[in-house]
C-alpha cells in the first residue's frame, strides 16, 4: 500500500482512535459507579471519599462525549487535565518511573486526549454533523 493511500485514511483512523479511547475511558467510570466491569475499583465512586470519585464522573461524561465525538475538544481538554492530575496526585509520589508507579495509563491518556484537543474528532463524529 502506498503512503498516499495510508495518509488518505488518517482522518478515519483519528475517529477510530477517539472512539476506542473514549469507550475505554468510559469503562473506568462505569466500573466506579455501575460496578461494571467488576474489579478492585468496582462501586468505589459512590463513596465520594477522594479525588477518584470526581475522576470517575469525568471518566463517565468525557468518555461518553469522546466516544460519540460530541464536544470533543472541550471534553478532551478536561479529560487530559484530569489524567495529568491523577498521575501527579496518585502515582508520581510512589516512584519516579511510570511503569513502576502504575501511572503509565494516566500519562498515556493525558497525552492522547491532549492530541484530540488539537486534532479534533475526525469525520466519524457528531461534531462533524453539527
Amino acid at each position: 500500500m502506498t503512503d498516499i493511500k495510508l495518509t488518505g485514511r488518517a482522518p478515519i483512523m483519528l475517529s477510530v482512535l477517539r472512539i476506542m479511547s473514549g469507550l475505554l475511558f468510559f469503562a473506568h467510570g462505569t466500573q466506579k459507579f455501575l460496578g461494571f466491569p467488576g474489579g478492585e475499583r468496582a462501586g468505589s465512586g459512590w463513596a465520594f471519599d477522594g479525588p477518584g470519585a470526581y475522576a470517575g464522573i469525568i471518566e463517565l461524561v468525557a468518555g461518553a462525549l469522546l466516544a460519540l465525538g460530541l464536544f470533543t475538544r472541550p471534553a478532551a481538554f478536561i479529560a487530559s487535565g484530569t489524567m495529568a492530575a491523577a498521575y501527579f496526585i496518585g502515582h508520581a509520589s510512589h516512584n519516579f518511573f511510570p511503569v513502576n508507579n502504575g501511572g503509565d495509563a494516566a500519562i498515556l491518556y493525558s497525552f492522547l486526549f491532549l492530541y484530540f484537543v488539537f486534532a479534533g474528532s475526525g469525520p466519524i463524529s457528531l461534531d462533524s454533523r453539527r
